[in-house]
């Protein structure tokens, strides 16, 4: 008796699709960085580099609200958000942004009030309202990653050098993290 074959096709990308796209990410920016100026920043380019990093570190913060907020009205969740959140908040860090929320350490205490300097991007993007249900939440919380990780990939392009791998790395874990939201979501 032959046995059927599972049903199931994978939905998004495959994980070899997401290394090559972040091992592409990190070649390209690499290449750009060689190829641009040799003194790193020189070119005019300091406060397109220090906009972009500011733009990453409030995406970041933003990102941390909205897991802050996932982890608020689903708590049950807090095992599969507590390190992706906790990547967020490193992230923000390495762009800048004060030490973001509650302690990295501590995903369940998202509650409290926002403290250090992710508090002025609250008032400037309100986090949308958390669906009901648990694989929602996480869908749009996937959806959210994906997004930030194109923008971020795009923006790549226009930075020199140290700044550009480091939104490639972030981009490339972001991409990462929107697989296993996705996966978790399952």
């Amino acid at each position: 008796m032959p046995f059927p074959s599972p049903p199931r096709s994978p939905s998004g990308p495959r994980r070899r699709t997401l290394l090559a796209s972040a091992a592409g990410a990190a070649l390209l920016a690499g290449c750009t960085s060689t190829s641009d100026d040799s003194g790193g920043a020189t070119s005019g380019s300091p406060s397109l580099t220090e906009r972009a990093l500011a733009r990453a570190a409030r995406d970041s913060a933003g990102l941390i609200e909205r897991y802050d907020a996932v982890l608020a009205a689903h708590p049950a969740l807090a095992e599969l958000l507590g390190p992706l959140r906790s990547a967020a908040a490193r992230h923000a860090e390495a762009f800048g942004e004060g030490a973001p929320g509650p302690a990295a350490g501590s995903p369940t205490t998202s509650g409290a009030p926002k403290a250090g300097k992710a508090s002025p991007s609250a008032s400037s993007s309100a986090t949308p309202p958390v669906p009901a249900d648990e694989r929602d939440a996480l869908a749009e919380l996937a959806a959210a990653e994906r997004a930030l990780a194109d923008r971020r990939a795009k923006t790549l392009l226009d930075l020199p050098g140290e700044p550009a791998r480091l939104l490639a790395s972030v981009a490339a874990a972001g991409a990462v993290h929107a697989y296993l939201l996705t996966e978790g979501a399952k």
